[in-house]
């Protein structure tokens, strides 16, 4: 338990930072950031800490080995060479994933298929039988990384991806992962103590995760992982560390308002509150966004407003942002308003100059966190 390896920690593009800050509060080893994740040292048990609570992790994967190619016959001796009865058996089922960027190689398609075939002729020949692929619900999920001409491959400790809390039922027509969710929270410097709304709330996935910040609940607590099919899991140690999780949750003690003017997302956000445990927790309205008013003399308001994709929808939402910004500065003055969006122009036409642009990515969609801080008289743009 106490050999340290390397590992790669999968999030959002853009919250690299947020899980670096994630990492350092559970006490991981040489920390670094990299587009789409961050580069660290740990041993088994910071795995399961890591998976139990980052909020904003995606994948956090386990480092088996890496080196320069210059074939598909180097990565077939790189991937021959990896130790794999250390961490699983024949009998256990496995799928492999690649990704490349800029990968000089002529098919990654191919480079899976020699780490397979190594994977196979390894176990061939230690045991005399080879594990078979499921691509549906493997108990091993090894995951190849080609950069140019370097070669990384990972398990992946997490099975199914940490944005999967368990919580989320019907979604609605674009629902936001939980992770990404998360990590504007925080991002925005959430911590639980200050009043939250959500007037946007959709399913309510903000909301949520706003209530587990607040009540220190463990993203992780009630999900199964991949490193619990590992053949040296240690299920005593996993066992205790999801019990000092559960003792650790408390009570919020700030309000947590979500509201929508669909009554139906707001229903099935009142679902997943109830599947999450936080029912308690959060106060939910059917209410125009504008009709909504601040649940204390100070707070935070994260939403992610809708944005049109075609022209007569953006001209709807155009003509509703100046309507937006006069709300936010007759009402809520002393409170951080964060606004997640694809539409660069929400602030100019809320007539309104964030203190903060944050760059993210909601999947493949290039967006900004816009965050401002509404002290009267102050933040106007008059032009």
């Amino acid at each position: 338990m106490s050999t340290i390896s390397p590992l790669f920690v999968t999030c959002p593009r853009g919250l690299e930072n947020v899980l670096a800050a994630e990492l350092t509060q559970l006490n991981v080893n040489n920390i670094s950031t990299q587009d789409g994740g961050v580069l660290c040292q740990s041993d088994l048990a910071g795995i399961y800490r890591i998976n139990l609570h980052a909020r904003t992790a995606g994948r956090v994967l386990l480092q088996l080995a890496h080196s320069a190619f210059r074939s598909e016959n180097d990565i077939y001796a790189l991937s021959r060479k990896i130790d794999w009865q250390r961490w699983f058996s024949a009998e256990q089922s496995f799928k492999i994933r690649i990704e490349g960027k800029h990968a000089q190689i002529n098919s990654l398609n191919f480079a899976a298929l020699k780490v397979k075939d190594a994977l196979c002729d390894y176990f061939r020949d230690a045991c005399g039988q080879r594990p078979n692929v499921d691509k549906a619900a493997p108990d091993i999920r090894v995951y190849v990384f080609i950069e140019r001409q370097h070669v990384s491959i990972y398990l992946d400790s997490s099975g199914e991806a940490l944005f999967k809390r368990g919580y989320r039922g019907d979604s609605g027509d674009a629902p936001m992962r939980e992770n990404l969710a998360a990590g504007l929270l925080l991002a925005a410097g959430y911590d639980g103590s200050q009043a939250f709304m959500d007037p946007f709330c959709g399913s309510g996935t903000i909301a949520i995760e706003a209530a587990w910040i607040a009540s220190r609940c463990a993203p992780g607590l009630n999900r199964r992982f991949g490193f619990e099919a590992w053949r040296h899991f240690d299920a005593a140690l996993w066992q205790d560390l999801r019990h000092t999780a559960s003792k650790a949750i408390r009570t919020a003690s700030a309000p947590i308002h979500g509201s929508d003017i669909d009554s139906r997302l707001v229903r099935m956000a009142e679902d997943n509150a109830a599947n999450a445990e936080v029912s308690d927790l959060i106060h939910w309205q059917v209410c125009d966004a504008i009709d909504t008013r601040p649940n204390g003399d100070t707070g935070i308001l994260i939403s992610n407003p809708p944005y049109g994709v075609r022209l007569s929808e953006i001209q709807a939402l155009h003509a509703l942002y100046p309507q937006l910004g006069s709300w936010l500065k007759q009402y809520f003055s002393g409170w951080l308003i964060g606004m997640f969006t694809a539409d660069r122009d929400m602030p100019k036409l809320m007539r309104l100059n964030p203190k903060r642009k944050i760059p993210l990515f909601n999947g493949n969609l290039d967006c900004r966190l816009f965050l401002l801080d509404m002290v009267t008289g102050s933040n106007r743009n008059t032009k």
